[in-house]
């Protein structure tokens, strides 16, 4: 794998394009979190506006994170190395800006009809069922460019960040069909407890199948790259790749061990819920080995900087989710602000800041110059990293104190007024991570369309 000097990097309008996207979306989403967790101090905050109350800003925050910021984030940095690690150009630029421009209009059409009140009404697949299809629709055209490209190669082995990429998009565009019970539009939806299940089942591999393999993907490419070391064990890649493909698919009913599925499929959804330790640590073993001693050269690096802290993130949310699939532990952790904490430190403590890893690391790459501002990007990396880390905590603590009221019999009137003020503090964390959102936003504008010489 080969690395060329920023100065004789060709000009990527689609990784550009996808690079706006994620950073416009990135600022847009967290508002729309932020306005919910001040429904959640104060419930008559804007509540007289029917388009934001909370009902429908909370799925336009976690389908624009999802679909926003993090997805086309990862593709932007796809979409700039899967070229470079085949050693040919993208089989047409002009056809992965226009999809960056449709999925824009898609992920946009999306937020306005949840926001109009037209929604499917399951968790994580909220959307209406022609943006459903829109959505489908986008996978296959970044599909066929990414596929013609590699039929098209000069380097005749696939590099482990390419598996990855045609993985996430391809098992994606089927289990998004099948999550979202497409083939019925009227409803979206299936009755009884098979929806429950196919809901699940699609609910957990949008991140297993579509964040973690994208960002695993970049963090493969960077982190080498950055330490100038090569991968620790080919092998342990491909063991990773394979034993994530394998065991992450079926641990989506882990999340309704309280109710009647078949014993037999909660058995298998925690099983495999703790065998997720397998994949995470052999990827984590061989990134940390690959940048073991080169520390220096990762803080020297913003993008890797980003990216590493984004591993961490990734060892603690699949600890935490494998332990959490345990009933006895459930007991206490279910349906209350554990799993919300848990959420945050997956998609946007791993994915969301290997994201930005993978934005900050290609831009200079692209522009042919430093990024506009070196100490933007630090303040972003802490004001993001405080505000993560802060979520965890506390949300952590509210789900305790929810859990053990609840399994213990106290009454919801005597539990709130003791959650109040993490709550409070969880906005306030808020604020520092939209306050990097806008600061990240400006800062890759600057650096896109600024002249040369005008850095800090």
């Amino acid at each position: 794998m080969t690395e060329t000097s920023p100065a004789k990097t060709t000009t990527n309008p689609t990784a550009i394009a996808f690079v706006l996207t994620s950073a416009v979306w990135f600022a847009l989403a967290t508002t729309f979190g932020l306005i919910g967790a001040w429904y959640l101090i104060a419930p008559d905050f804007m509540a007289n506006i029917e388009y934001i109350h909370f009902g429908r800003i909370r799925p336009m925050h976690t389908n624009g994170v999802l679909f926003g910021f993090v997805a086309p984030g990862l593709l932007a940095a796809a979409f700039y190395f899967l070229p470079r690690l085949l050693r040919v150009e993208l089989y047409s630029q002009k056809l992965g800006v226009f999809t960056a421009l449709y999925w824009n209009v898609t992920v946009g059409a999306g937020i306005i009809g949840i926001s109009l009140g037209y929604t499917q009404a399951r968790e994580y697949a909220e959307l209406p069922w022609i943006v459903d299809v829109m959505l489908v629709i986008g996978f296959i055209l970044i599909i066929y460019n990414l596929l013609m490209t590699i039929v098209r190669r000069k380097e005749p082995i696939l590099y482990v960040s390419i598996w990855y990429v045609l993985a996430a998009t391809i098992l994606t565009a089927g289990t998004y069909c099948l999550g979202n019970v497409i083939w019925k539009p009227d409803t979206g939806a299936l009755a009884g407890m098979p929806d429950a299940i196919i809901l699940w089942f699609y609910g957990h591999n949008i991140f297993g199948l579509l964040l973690t393999p994208l960002g695993l993907a970049v963090a493969y490419y960077v982190l080498p790259i950055a330490t100038r070391s090569p991968l620790y064990s080919h092998t342990l890649s491909l063991l990773g790749f394979w034993s994530l493909i394998i065991v992450y698919t079926h641990i989506g009913t882990h999340h309704l061990l309280q109710v009647p599925v078949p014993t037999w499929l909660k058995t298998i959804s925690v099983v495999d819920s703790v065998a997720m330790v397998i994949p995470v640590m052999v990827v984590l073993i061989n990134l940390w080995y690959t940048v073991k001693g080169k520390l220096g050269a990762i803080h020297a690096d913003i993008g890797a900087k980003f990216v590493f802290t984004g591993t961490i993130f990734y060892f603690f949310v699949n600890i935490q989710g494998s332990m959490m699939a345990l009933p006895v532990v459930q007991r206490i952790t279910h349906f209350n602000n554990w799993v919300v904490g848990h959420a945050h430190i997956g998609v946007l403590g791993f994915a969301g800041v290997t994201t930005l890893g993978g934005l900050y690391f290609l831009l200079p790459r692209i522009c042919g110059r430093d990024l506009h501002s070196r100490f933007l990007a630090d303040l972003q990396y802490w004001l993001v990293l405080i505000g993560i880390a802060g979520f965890a905590v506390v949300l952590t603590v509210v789900g305790l104190i929810q859990g053990n009221a609840w399994y213990n019999g106290e009454t919801v009137y005597r539990t709130l007024p003791e959650i109040q003020p993490y709550y409070i503090l969880r906005a306030g964390l808020g604020v520092l991570i939209v306050t990097g959102a806008y600061l990240g936003l400006y800062n890759i504008i600057r650096t896109l369309y600024s002249r040369p010489g005008g850095s800090s």
